[in-house]
């Protein structure tokens, strides 16, 4: 939650097109922090 702190909770950008380029590099972070979370499981044997 600290990371979603960070990014704030509103646009910057005030053009449209801007926004939307904006929620998607949030969404990249958001999706890159979550790879790191998730574990790698290896088969044993």
């Amino acid at each position: 939650m600290h990371c979603m702190k960070l990014l704030r909770q509103r646009l910057m950008a005030r053009d449209f097109d801007r926004q939307v380029a904006e929620v998607q590099v949030r969404i990249a972070i958001m999706n890159g922090y979550t790879a790191l979370g998730i574990p790698v499981t290896k088969t044993a044997g």
